[in-house]
C-alpha cells in the first residue's frame, strides 16, 4: 500500500469528513479553515472542541497544517495528494466549456503552431491558470541544424526543417562535450542533412561507426595475433587497442602503417560516435516549441500546481502533452475535465489530418 493508502485507511468517517471539508474549504477560498466554520457544515452535530482534537490529529499525520498558532487549518502537499488521488469528485465539463474548446481548436487544416498557441490561449482563459502545450516532434527532413551550450549540463539543439517549421529541443549533452565539439558536429551533419529526417541521419552515422569498427577490426587482426596488440576488455562502449613493445615496430614499416591508419581510425570512430550521442540526444530531447503564459523558472517554485495529459496520435502513441500551471489551491475538480477533453480532441484533430 501507497503512503496516502496507508493513511485513508487508518482514518475513520469523522476524519475523512473533516480532512475533506478542509481541503475543498482551502481550494475555494485559498483561506485556512477553522473549527467554527466545520461545525456548522458536518454532517454530525459535534462540538468545535472536537472538531480541534480531530484536525490535530491530522495535522500530526502530516494531511494538515496550521499558518499561524491562532488560526485554521490548511492542507499540506502530502494532503493535496491524497485529497486528489482518492477523494476528488471530478466535475461534468460545461457545455458552454466544451464549445469553446471545440471551436477553438476547429477543424480547418492550417498550421499546428497556430492551432497549439490557440491552444494554450484558450486553457489560460478557461482556467485562469498559465497553459502548458508540449506540441509533437516534427518528423520531416532538415534544412540545418546547430547545437547551443546552455550550461555545463544543458544544450539546445535548433532544428529548421525543409517545410520552414523551426523546433527547439533541450537535451542533456553527454559528459566531456564542448562548444567547439558541439559546432564541428552540427558541421558534419549540415553537410547531409539536406533532405533527410533527423532519424535517417542517425542511420547514416551508425552505419559509419560500425564500418569504422570494422576497419579496425581487420587492420588490428594480425598484430594482436603476432602479440603485438591486445584489446583492453571494458564494460563501456569505448574500445581500446593496446599495442605492446611499440618501439620494436618502428622498424617495420608496415606495421607502423598499420599503427597510424588504426590511430586514425579510432580518431574518426570516436567522432562519429559523439556525433551518434548528439543525434540521439536531438530525438530524446524535450520538445519546446510552445510554452504559453509561464516561464522555466514556474515549474521550481514550491507553491505552484501542475495539472497535464497526454494526447495520441492514431497508432496510440503519445505525442504530445497539454496542461495548466497555478498554485496549488487549483479548482483541479473542474480542470481535470477540461485538460483531459482537451488532449483528446487534439489528438483526434490531428489523427484525423494524417
Amino acid at each position: 500500500m501507497t503512503e496516502q493508502q496507508n493513511l485513508f485507511s487508518d482514518m475513520n468517517d469523522r476524519s475523512r469528513e473533516v480532512f475533506r471539508r478542509v481541503v475543498e474549504g482551502y481550494l475555494n477560498t485559498g483561506e485556512p479553515v477553522g473549527s467554527r466554520t466545520l461545525t456548522r457544515e458536518m454532517n454530525e452535530k459535534i462540538s468545535a472542541a472536537t472538531v480541534r482534537n480531530v484536525m490535530q490529529d491530522l495535522e500530526f499525520l502530516g494531511l494538515l497544517n496550521s499558518p499561524h498558532v491562532s488560526a485554521g487549518r490548511v492542507p499540506t502537499q502530502l494532503g493535496l495528494r491524497m485529497f486528489v488521488d482518492g477523494m476528488m469528485e471530478v466535475g461534468d465539463l460545461d457545455k458552454v466549456e466544451r464549445e469553446k474548446i471545440e471551436t477553438t481548436l476547429g477543424t480547418e487544416r492550417g498550421n499546428d503552431g497556430t492551432m497549439f498557441d490557440r491552444i494554450g490561449s484558450a486553457l489560460s482563459g478557461l482556467t485562469q491558470g498559465a497553459s502548458l502545450v508540449l506540441a509533437p516532434k516534427h518528423e520531416a527532413p532538415i534544412k540545418h541544424i546547430e547545437f547551443v551550450s546552455l550550461a555545463q549540463d544543458r544544450a539546445l539543439v535548433v532544428l529548421v526543417f525543409a517545410d520552414g517549421n523551426v523546433e527547439n529541443r533541450v537535451f542533456t549533452p553527454s559528459p566531456g562535450q564542448t562548444p567547439s565539439s558541439m559546432r564541428e558536429a552540427a558541421n558534419f551533419l549540415n553537410a547531409l542533412a539536406e533532405g533527410r529526417t533527423v532519424t535517417e541521419l542517425r542511420q547514416i552515422i551508425e552505419k559509419e561507426v560500425n564500418d569504422r569498427r570494422q576497419e579496425i577490426d581487420v587492420l588490428a587482426k594480425d598484430l594482436i595475433e603476432a602479440g603485438l596488440a591486445v584489446w583492453l576488455d571494458s564494460e563501456d562502449s569505448y574500445d581500446r587497442l593496446i599495442v605492446r613493445g611499440r618501439a620494436n615496430l618502428l622498424g617495420d614499416s608496415a606495421d607502423e602503417a598499420d599503427l597510424n591508419r588504426i590511430k586514425v581510425l579510432f580518431d574518426d570512430l570516436e567522432k562519429k560516435r559523439d556525433i551518434a550521442q548528439f543525434l540521439e540526444h536531438t530525438e530524446d530531447g524535450e520538445g519546446v516549441r510552445i510554452f504559453i503564459g509561464s516561464e522555466n523558472k514556474l515549474f521550481s517554485l514550491s507553491g505552484s500546481s501542475l495539472v497535464v495529459s497526454p494526447y495520441m496520435n492514431s497508432d496510440r502513441k503519445i505525442i504530445g502533452v497539454v496542461g495548466v500551471i497555478g498554485p496549488t489551491r487549483l479548482n483541479y475538480g473542474r480542470i481535470v475535465p477540461i485538460v483531459d477533453y482537451t488532449a483528446q480532441l487534439v489528438g483526434k484533430l490531428l489523427s484525423n489530418r494524417t
